[in-house]
C-alpha cells in the first residue's frame, strides 16, 4: 500500500496546499493500493498511521524553501537523521519530521518516503490567519496532483508486485 498525506492548516493560507492536493486526489481514479487522507493538523493520526507499515508514503505539505510561491518540490528524507531525536508531535500542529520520528520510535518501518512541497506565497495575517489559498498556489495544485501521480508510479515499480 502507498500512503498520500496531505497536511496543513486550511485556515492559514496557503499551509492548507497539502489537504487542497489530497481533496484534488481523491477526486481521480488511482489504484486500489493508493490510500489518500487529508490529515490537516492532526499528526497524532498521522503518526498512527504510519504504523500500519505503508511500502510507501507521500507527504504533501506547504514548504517554505526561499523559492518562488508556487514552486514545487519532490524531497526524499533522510531518516538517519531522524536517529537520536527526540520525537513529539504537538496536538494542533503538524511537523512531519517529528511525525516520522516519532512513528520510527514506535516501531513504524518507515520505508519509500517522500516529499510534495510547494512554496507558499503567504499564511494570511499573523492573528488572523486566512482562509483560501493564494492564487499562485492553488494554480499549484493541479500539477502537484499529477506530480504525486508520477511518484506513485515510480514508487510502485521498487516494490515487489504484490506487495503494490
Amino acid at each position: 500500500m502507498i500512503l498520500i498525506a496531505g497536511i496543513g492548516n486550511i485556515f492559514l493560507g496557503d499551509d492548507g496546499f497539502g489537504s487542497a492536493v489530497a481533496r484534488q486526489l481523491s477526486q481521480r481514479v488511482l489504484a486500489p493500493s493508493v490510500r489518500v487522507i487529508d490529515f490537516g493538523i492532526r499528526g497524532m493520526d498521522l503518526l498512527y498511521t504510519l504504523l500500519d507499515q505503508y511500502e510507501a508514503t507521500i507527504i504533501v505539505d506547504a514548504l517554505p524553501q526561499q523559492g518562488s510561491p508556487g514552486t514545487l518540490y519532490v524531497f526524499e528524507p533522510d531518516l538517519k537523521d531522524l536517529e537520536g531525536q527526540i520525537a513529539a508531535v504537538e496536538a494542533h500542529v503538524m511537523d512531519p519530521m517529528s511525525v516520522l520520528s516519532l512513528a520510527r520510535s514506535m516501531g513504524a518501518e518507515l520505508k519509500n518516503i517522500r516529499i510534495v512541497g510547494c512554496e507558499p506565497e503567504t499564511f494570511g495575517a499573523p492573528d488572523e490567519g486566512q482562509m483560501g489559498l493564494s492564487p499562485v498556489v492553488a494554480a499549484a495544485v493541479e500539477p502537484a496532483a499529477d506530480l504525486v501521480e508520477q511518484l506513485i508510479e515510480e514508487l510502485r515499480s521498487l516494490a515487489p508486485a504484490d506487495r503494490l
